[in-house]
């Protein structure tokens, strides 16, 4: 009786030993980027002229210390590295390959790929690369796999290392003042699922209750057509004889993802991406702003000096966020949008430090109290109720309000408003000035990395998962920044 499962183990690991035998398998390869560097390649990897191509695009990047996972498995299967894979996919969209099983395919047929990848390679004499290419590659179903369970902060590190590596270059092209302007923009994507098909029949389309079978992660949202009014005959939504919101204008609704941004042009080279990030489609645009500046500066290593938003992003800490005491020419380039009914130059200010907001007759309002909101926006902050100065405590009690304001019988007018120096701002900046206009045209820079990803498929994926989803775009922005780095090396070969 006990000497059963002793036999059952040593019979198992015969047969394992035997397998190992039949089907060994060949010492780990080196890296691309020691590939790339060394150039120390077989005679059959270097008549392929797509791998050699590939190998230029991919090989900048530092593959030697890619945040591998640990692929000392004991399971009786080969673990297949996140590099390899992440190799694979950014060939997959810089060949136009739909789908997995067409990328498998693509690779059988270019051995070469797959010793330049660093996949586990299966011995096989009677070919001529050494090993059999078939065997050598997982599944169409586990590369698959592969993408939806991949942790996004290893194909971060690519993206970051792209970076890294262009502003390296660029600096030897002695470009000056390198990502000092950048911009930020959202993209929708739209989910696979039949909600987004016009001509299949779903009785609760725009139901966000209900969740679309396809896609368990993707969230109904809406992609406006602007994002302020462009004349006075858009009104509110009328309180009596309402019309229906399927006949207003307001824009296209989807089922799907939103990917943000941001970018930077350089003058005579082009654009390039420094983070992104993406998030379900429900999210609005401001939800974006503090994760892609905490990347932002974290792939450059300093915080640009101007940025440039669409009037989505026209809140008072984005403002803040770009305010410099020691610097007034770094600020956010906003355009402005009336909240709470008031204009651009219904409010004005006193000189710094205090910024006082100026009441109807220009006299500073002394602050009478503050609150920390936690409602009116997306971010906790503190607000504060200004008075009417000559209703303060310790003001002269025989004084009439100079310009006879309508609330002066009532204690005079106050105000209401964050303490934050991005609140001023707001209203301050100008908008017609030459510095204004040079960074707001800035923001064309998002507009051609959206194209770029467009056409890499980004904005309709054949895929139904938010996390494989995720990762795809952050792959798509890398490989749109290998391209830019390789017309940077080829430009600077070219004039040497």
């Amino acid at each position: 009786m006990t000497g059963l499962p002793i036999v059952t183990h040593f019979s198992a690991l015969r047969n394992h030993l035997s397998r190992f035998l039949r089907n060994p398998r060949c010492p780990p390869q080196a890296d691309l980027h020691t590939l790339w560097t060394h150039r120390r390649l077989p005679k059959w990897v270097i008549d392929s002229a797509p791998a050699l191509r590939h190998l230029d695009l991919l090989g900048p990047l530092p593959w030697h210390i890619f945040p591998e996972r640990d692929l000392q498995r004991n399971w009786g299967q080969p673990t297949i590295p996140y590099a390899a894979f992440a190799a694979a996919c950014l060939l997959q969209l810089n060949e136009h390959l739909v789908h997995m099983s067409d990328l498998r395919n693509y690779l059988i047929e270019h051995p070469a790929f797959i010793y330049l990848f660093g996949f586990p390679l299966v011995p096989d004499r009677s070919r001529s690369c050494g090993f059999d290419p078939e065997a050598s590659l997982p599944t169409q179903r586990h590369f698959t796999r592969l993408l939806r369970t991949m942790p996004n902060a290893a194909l971060k590190f690519l993206l970051a290392a792209s970076v890294a590596a262009i502003l390296e270059t660029l600096v030897d092209a002695k470009c000056a003042d390198v990502a000092q302007t950048i911009s930020l923009d959202t993209k929708h994507i739209i989910a696979w699922v039949k909600e987004n098909n016009p001509k299949a029949y779903v009785p609760d389309r725009y139901d966000k209750t209900k969740q679309p079978a396809g896609d368990p992660d993707c969230k109904l949202g809406c992609k406006k057509r602007q994002n302020q009014r462009k004349s006075p005959n858009d009104v509110d939504t009328p309180s009596h004889n309402p019309v229906p919101a399927s006949t207003v204008g307001v824009g296209y609704f989807y089922w799907g993802y939103g990917s943000g941004v941001v970018a930077t042009k350089v003058p005579g080279w082009g654009e390039f991406v420094i983070a992104e990030l993406t998030l379900p489609f429900n999210r609005a645009d401001v939800a974006y702003f503090f994760p892609l500046m905490a990347q932002t500066d974290r792939h450059l290593g300093f915080r640009p000096r101007i940025c440039a938003f669409d009037a989505a992003f026209d809140a008072f800490y984005v403002y803040a966020h770009f305010h410099r005491d020691d610097d007034p020419s770094a600020f956010a380039a906003v355009p402005f949008v009336q909240k709470g009914g008031y204009k651009v130059n219904d409010r004005r200010f006193g000189p710094p430090p205090e910024r006082l907001p100026l009441c109807a007759a220009g006299l500073p309002m002394p602050l009478l109290f503050t609150y920390t909101d936690r409602t009116s926006t997306l971010v906790e902050h503190e607000r504060g109720k200004y008075i009417c100065p000559l209703r303060a405590k310790d003001a002269p009690q025989d004084v009439v309000c100079p310009v006879d304001h309508k609330r002066w019988p009532k204690g005079g007018c106050t105000t209401m408003m964050p303490t934050s120096i991005g609140a001023r701002l707001r209203y301050t900046l100008d908008r017609e000035s030459a510095a204004y206009k040079d960074a707001y045209r800035q923001r064309t820079a998002t507009e051609r990395i959206n194209s770029q990803a467009v056409a890499l498929g980004i904005e309709r994926p054949h895929l139904r998962n938010g996390h494989a989803i995720a990762n795809r775009n952050t792959l798509i922005y890398t490989l749109i920044n290998l391209r830019f780095l390789q017309r940077i090396r080829a430009r600077l070969t070219a004039d040497d």
